[in-house]
């Protein structure tokens, strides 16, 4: 029988706000941990070896599972389309295509003169630039206005610290300008051409500071740098090219810098000064700001118009009022038009308005599916691209213009193995919680599934930030359903699926509600004959890991197994470390128990880390990237080798670490479905080793 690491104790008493608590398991930080992000291979070498031992102790025990993997590889891999091509998006006289060549791993950039396909130009192949890494990823990759140079932000660590190359275009063979260091992925060129902006990381690995950079030269000019480490800093620039905008927020406020687009190097200028609780974001159309805003007690959000020669809260005026259970999520604007996106009850529409006031809607008939913008650079245009899909639907790419209201398809995901929509079908139910609230659920099936509790279910989980996990297609999923599995998301408080009033019901004070939601949605599940207790697999990943910890304690015989990616699980010592690039951001979402008893009891009252106990835990598989900057490896680590001191089943529980990568995991398209083979297979397992209760 293989045996799991034993980890070594070192007690660490730990006293914060009169209240003690024991940590026997933080030497798994490396004190060095900055630079380890930098540098994987300066890992403390102690540390380095029980992660690979416990890496060792999961390949063992998943052994049996090996060729299931690379069974379930090849199915995902089927569905992929191996020479896959996106729509070109126009920009002036020339459009700008992404696209893969047959059974690559990463995307080519190109070009083309508008007309021209036959004529293109490859503007980066990644699988050149990420040849002689263990990672690679890319955060933005943009042209400037002019068309005359291409820039694209890598990180081959995996740690969110980006350098940005630039390049030269048109008749300049290519020339590669000096290139930018330590940035967060964020930049934009001005309208004029001639400068970079770009936001920089600070030791903490924050954003924190804008710089303007001279297009040609190495040196750079400081532009806004933010006072407060709870504020993350942004830039952008207006579709209408009339203005830059530095954005700068946390989780619940937020304000912007404007410089004009003419004048780049001006100095920014603020457009409404932050007030707590205030969000909101600008976009330019003609001579106003378009503002979607959560002034007035707003809650999910409205539109708003101001001058742009007087941007002051004291000119803002309603465009489009607030409606309470209708959020709007996302807004774009060009010469003539505005459109907007907005939730209701977990699914989403697109709605388009004229200068006029004249307004019609995309709204899909079914019962659970996805609409989102897919962007475009022009202004003066009244074309809009938007994707259409639903978890039966494969995506489906549209251009619609906005006057006449004709549409066209552009492109329909390939599924070259084979999909037939009508072969599944999709659900959506509710879940009653413990206080009343109706929770959303979406689930997927075959047609010939028999609902009467015999088949597995995996249920996923996230509900943090106001982020709503939309129902969309997934090759992936299709493995576990076709092998007569339900797959379901249980849309829980702390998203927004139902509104920025559900992110708020699992936020802060009110953030035990996300962890009763899942459980209800499981319950819920079974008892509608969609899997059964002790045949469920929970799935979720960073703050979704939270639940998956919080489940884990709170009802863990309702499950054969837990999946928990890049877990947030050691909550209450991470919301106490102030140096760590997410704590300060995160105090208004989690609150603050270095100052706050309240938040202290409360943190300590669910999180999964401090509150492992005497239990039988169901089998868990738990994964961690070295490099994750967002949550950091010694979550995992150290939460395993607690759960496994106080386990009173025999179920083992395991520890997987990406010693290559951060919160992303694998990063090439066919190297990630890797991954999503481990916890198919996991699951599949789990189930099947689970004794009947």
């Amino acid at each position: 029988m293989t045996l799991p690491p034993v980890p070594r104790k070192i007690p660490r008493t730990i006293t914060q706000l009169g209240r003690t608590r024991q940590d026997e398991y933080a030497w798994m930080k490396d004190d060095n941990w900055q630079n380890v992000l930098r540098d994987p291979s300066l890992l403390r070498p102690d540390i380095a070896g029980h992660l690979r031992a416990e890496n060792a102790y999961t390949q063992s025990i998943l052994a049996g599972t090996e060729a299931l993997q690379e069974q379930l590889v090849a199915e995902m891999k089927g569905r992929i389309q191996p020479d896959d091509t996106y729509p070109a998006i126009p920009h002036g006289p020339f459009s700008y295509q992404t696209g893969y060549a047959a059974g690559a791993q990463y995307p080519v950039y190109r070009r083309y003169p508008t007309g021209q396909p036959q004529a293109e130009e490859v503007l980066l192949d990644v699988n050149a630039a990420a040849s002689g890494h263990d990672y690679y990823a890319i955060a933005t990759a943009s042209h400037n206005p002019d068309h005359t140079l291409f820039a694209y932000a890598e990180d081959t660590q995996g740690s969110e610290i980006y350098r940005i190359h630039i390049r030269g275009l048109a008749g300049t063979g290519g020339t590669a300008l000096p290139p930018v260091d330590n940035c967060s992925g964020a930049f934009v060129f001005s309208p004029d051409s001639r400068f970079l902006f770009w936001v920089w990381r600070d030791e903490h690995g924050r954003p924190a500071r804008v710089y303007r950079r001279r297009i040609g030269e190495d040196t750079d000019t400081l532009v806004y740098e933010e006072p407060d480490p709870g504020f993350f800093v942004g830039v952008d620039a207006t579709r209408s090219g009339g203005w830059i905008i530095i954005s700068s927020g946390n989780h619940d406020t937020s304000e912007s810098w404007l410089i004009p687009g003419h004048d780049p190097q001006a100095a920014p200028a603020c457009a409404a000064a932050r007030q707590t609780g205030l969000m909101y974001g600008l976009y330019h159309q003609g001579q106003h700001f378009i503002i979607l805003t959560n002034a007035d007690g707003a809650y999910d959000f409205k539109i708003m118009t101001t001058p742009d020669s007087a941007p002051g809260r004291e000119n803002w005026r309603d465009l489009v009022g607030h409606e309470p259970g209708r959020y709007i999520t996302d807004c774009m604007v060009w010469s003539g038009h505005v459109a907007w996106r907005e939730r209701r009850d977990a699914n989403t529409r697109i709605v388009i308005r004229d200068l006029q006031g004249h307004a019609h809607a995309l709204e899909p008939d079914e019962a659970a599916y996805d609409l989102t913008f897919a962007g475009g650079y022009e202004y003066d245009t009244t074309e809009l691209r938007y994707v259409y899909q639903s978890p039966t639907t494969p995506r489906q790419w549209h251009a619609q213009d906005m006057t006449t209201r004709a549409d066209r398809l552009l492109k329909q995901q390939s599924v070259p193995s084979g999909h037939d929509p009508a072969q599944y079908r999709c659900w959506r139910l509710t879940a009653q919680a413990p206080d009343g609230e109706l929770v959303p659920i979406t689930v997927l099936g075959r047609h010939d599934t028999p609902m009467d509790g015999s088949a597995p279910l995996l249920l996923y989980g996230y509900g943090s930030y106001g982020h709503a996990i939309d129902p969309v297609f997934s090759i992936r999923t299709l493995s576990l359903v076709d092998r007569g599995w339900f797959h379901a998301i249980a849309h829980v408080r702390g998203g927004s699926e139902k509104g920025w009033n559900w992110f708020l019901g699992g936020r802060g004070r009110n953030k035990p509600n996300t962890f009763t939601d899942f459980i209800a949605c499981a319950t819920t599940l079974t008892d509608a004959g969609f899997g059964a207790p002790g045949r469920i697999v929970a799935d979720g990943r960073s703050a979704g890991g939270m639940v998956m910890g919080a489940v884990a304690n709170m009802r863990p015989d309702l499950f054969a197994g837990i999946v928990a990616v890049v877990p947030f699980v050691d909550e209450l010592n991470t919301m106490s470390d102030d140096t760590l690039p997410l704590t300060p951001p995160e105090w208004p979402e989690w609150g603050n128990p270095l100052n706050d008893p309240d938040a202290y009891d409360l943190i300590a009252s669910y999180a999964a880390y401090e509150q492992v106990a005497p239990r039988a835990y169901p089998a868990i598989l738990a994964m961690g990237g070295l490099t994750d900057p967002r949550v950091t490896y010694w979550e995992p680590a150290k939460w395993v080798a607690r759960l496994r001191d106080h386990n009173r089943s025999d179920r083992p529980i395991m520890l997987r670490t990406n010693m290559e990568a951060g919160h992303r995991g694998a990063t090439g398209r066919f190297d990630s479905l890797k991954e999503a083979a481990l916890i198919h297979a996991f699951a599949l397992w789990a189930v099947e080793t689970t004794p009947p209760t």
